[in-house]
C-alpha cells in the first residue's frame, strides 16, 4: 500500500485527475483522451505510465489500440487511505453522520 504522500504527489497533476475523470465513464484509447483533454498524445501516455505505475489504471489491448481503465479496486484503497487523514471530523461517525466529503456515496461518483 502507498503511503497517502505518494497519492497526493501523483494526484498533484490536474491532468491526472482530468484522465481519472474521463476513465469513469469508459476505457478510452491515449487518442480519444488526448482529444478529450486537448494536450498531446505523449502527455497523455507520460501520466498514464504514472497512474499506471501506482497500479491505478490497467490496460488492455483490443486489436491495434492499447485501451485503458481504472483498476478499482486500487483507486478504492486510495480513497479509503486519503480519508484516513480527513479533519472533517467525520472519522468514527455513524454513517448517518458522515459528511459528504467522506461519505462511502462518493466512491460511486
Amino acid at each position: 500500500m502507498k503511503e497517502a504522500a505518494e497519492y497526493f504527489k501523483l494526484l498533484s497533476v490536474d491532468k491526472r485527475i482530468d484522465i481519472i475523470e474521463l476513465l469513469k465513464q469508459e476505457a478510452m484509447s491515449v487518442n480519444a483522451m488526448a482529444e478529450a483533454l486537448k494536450i498531446s498524445q505523449s502527455a497523455v501516455s507520460q501520466h498514464l505510465r504514472v497512474l499506471k505505475s501506482a497500479g491505478l489504471v490497467k490496460d488492455e489491448r483490443r486489436g491495434y489500440w492499447i485501451f485503458y481503465m481504472l483498476n478499482k479496486e486500487a483507486l478504492e484503497e486510495c480513497r479509503k487511505r486519503l480519508n484516513r487523514i480527513c479533519t472533517c471530523g467525520c472519522q468514527g461517525a455513524t454513517p448517518s453522520v458522515k459528511k459528504p466529503c467522506c461519505s462511502d456515496d462518493e466512491a460511486e461518483h
